[in-house]
């Protein structure tokens, strides 16, 4: 374009226009996220008087691009039209993208409509805002009364008492709405209006509202009163929740269908926090066992996720008489999710009972779910068995659980051998080198020679933990031999995996070691037939000149022996072993 043109006559809009008319989706989606720009060559001015009009008329367009227009306009767009005094003006294309089919671009629209709402003084929200509710709240389709569902809670603070009722009136309404997506909008936005609500509307118009939605005859409708639920109990006092939502709590529990139970299981903890210690006693543990006890796996599954969470809101006697017969019956559950949920959660339950209890009744489910079927269920145990560490201590959990550990150590999932390959390092410390050596150190060097490669550079990972772990003179007798007597194996996996090993672990090894044993074997393969452990071996001599180029006995060491290999190996035939062996060379002699 001529530079001499001015400004003002380059028509962002019309250009904006010509983009949004291409038949091709990406230009329109591109010319959408470009609005910004385009506002800030028009100015505040024009921006408000032409662009905002003009995308109130743009709703005609595939879905993805009106998504992003929802989207952009969310964005603090108000700073590309003046400020927060002309915010309101972005109401109106919001609006329309609000009443729109798509239900992702009504959710967006809504969402940016609340987001404009902050910057919105109690005047314009009078003035806008609360007739775009009401206008959206009695539209004549459900898919605008769907989304103004979503919009009160945002501004109920905000406005004076009297909108307020009308804000409580209009809510009802959709609450009692002819169609099940505009109720279960109501049910879900409940919850977020139900915390702005003065405690004596909580009684006269939250609860009407909220049992109206609870006794719904759709269950979508039903399994989204659940967080309103906790809300209501949350904010009246206990004598109050117990006279006024006992009913509801046990129709939500004891619920026909198993997908308004699996929501009452989802947040039970909410729940039995909200309601007091005195209800949980009285009424809750019964209807966590009916839920522990479902005829759904799903229910079960969610209610399994649970246990530690509740149980520290009962007495000792209480989980040992109530809830260890339900874990109980949970390990030997046929649905493999179930066991898996309960695997992940059952070790919460050791501090909360204590030593012998943990021993008496928990051990024996630890022994039972590391020995299960499913690879999640003993992933899960694994993985949490540092809290029951502390509880009953090093001793017996090594000689009740170690031998399930040295099987799983050879299961054939790899990732349940992996995962007991992470847990190595903290049982290393917790065991002391002695008992180390003798029951895990052969296992530690097995997986070196694992056929899955995930395992192999876990092993070596594992190896240089060990080493932080237990000190370099136990690395330079009890692994480095080891490691290194792999080089010499004829299969040439076990050669790469000593030079892994090696990379791996050398940083954490002094000079010493690393002169003595480690740089005589790794130079022989830097000769080795197979490029791959030839470029290996570069890496390798990288990773020690990084490393011990910081004294002048370690200068010394890779002028003579890491630096003549690398010259070596830079002209190599293999293009691969010259490239590594280049750039190896520039660290070392930097």
């Amino acid at each position: 374009m001529d530079p001499g043109f001015p400004v003002e006559d380059i028509a962002p809009i019309a250009i904006l226009m010509d983009e949004l008319r291409s038949e091709d989706v990406q230009l329109r989606l591109n010319a959408i996220h470009s609005i910004p720009t385009i506002a800030l060559a028009l100015g505040p001015d024009r921006a408000r008087d032409e662009l905002v009009p003009f995308l109130q008329d743009s709703v005609d367009d595939e879905d993805e691009v009106l998504l992003a227009l929802a989207e952009e306009l969310g964005r603090n767009f108000e700073e590309y039209i003046g400020g927060k005094e002309h915010a309101h003006v972005l109401l109106g294309p919001l609006e329309n993208l609000s009443a729109l089919e798509e239900t992702l671009v009504r959710d967006k629209a809504a969402e940016s409509i609340t987001k404009v709402a902050a910057v919105l003084s109690q005047a314009q929200i009078e003035e806008y805002y609360i007739p775009l509710v009401k206008r959206l709240s009695q539209g004549e389709w459900f898919t605008s009364r769907t989304s103004s569902a979503a919009l009160y809670a945002a501004v109920y603070a905000k406005v004076s008492p009297a909108i307020q009722d009308d804000l409580r009136k209009g809510f009802t309404a959709l609450g009692a709405d002819d169609t099940p997506m505009v109720r279960r909008a109501a049910a879900k936005s409940l919850s977020a209006l139900l915390t702005h609500f003065a405690q004596n509307h909580l009684i006269s118009d939250g609860l009407p509202i909220y049992r109206r939605l609870q006794s719904d005859d759709q269950d979508s409708v039903r399994l989204m009163t659940v967080e309103d639920l906790i809300v209501l109990a949350q904010r009246l006092p206990p004598a109050e929740v117990k006279e006024q939502l006992l009913k509801q709590i046990r129709h939500s529990i004891g619920d026909k269908s198993w997908r308004v139970r699996y929501m009452a299981a989802s947040h039970f903890n909410q729940l039995a926090e909200a309601v007091g210690v005195e209800l949980v006693r009285e009424e809750l543990i019964g209807q966590y066992v009916q839920l522990l006890k479902d005829n759904e796996a799903e229910v079960r599954t969610a209610a399994a996720g649970q246990i530690p969470g509740f149980s520290k809101l009962l007495d000792k006697e209480v989980i040992l008489a109530r809830i260890v017969p339900c874990v109980r019956d949970l390990s030997q559950d046929s649905s493999q999710h179930v066991r898996a949920a309960l695997a992940n959660q059952i070790s919460g339950l050791a501090p909360l009972l204590g030593n012998e209890p943990t021993i008496e009744h928990l051990l024996p489910l630890f022994l039972h779910l590391l020995k299960d079927d499913f690879p999640e269920v003993r992933l899960n145990i694994i993985s949490k068995l540092e809290t029951v560490n502390i509880v009953i201590g090093i001793d017996l959990l090594s000689d009740s659980l170690l031998p399930a550990i040295v099987e799983l150590a050879e299961d054939k999932s790899w990732r349940v051998r992996q995962a007991i390959i992470e847990y190595i390092p903290l049982l290393a410390n917790q065991l002391g080198k002695p008992f180390f050596d003798e029951q895990l150190g052969n296992l530690c060097m097995s997986w070196l020679g694992d056929t899955v490669y995930s395992i192999r550079e876990a092993a070596t990972v594992n190896l240089k933990k060990l080493t932080e772990v237990f000190g370099v003179e136990w690395a330079k007798v009890s692994i480095v031999p080891k490691v290194m007597g792999m080089g010499q194996h004829p299969n040439y996996l076990f050669r790469m995996t000593t030079v892994q090993a090696i990379t791996t672990i050398s940083p954490s090894l002094d000079l010493d070691i690393v002169r003595a044993d480690i740089i005589g074997p790794l130079l022989l393969l830097a000769n080795d037939p197979i490029p791959n452990i030839r470029f290996n071996v570069a890496k390798s001599l990288e990773v020690l000149a990084i490393t011990f180029n910081t004294t002048k006995e370690g200068h010394d060491f890779i002028e003579q022996q890491v630096i003549p290999a690398l010259d070596q190996q830079k002209n190599d035939q293999d293009a691969d072993v010259r490239y590594f062996a280049t750039r190896a060379l520039q660290k070392a002699q930097t």
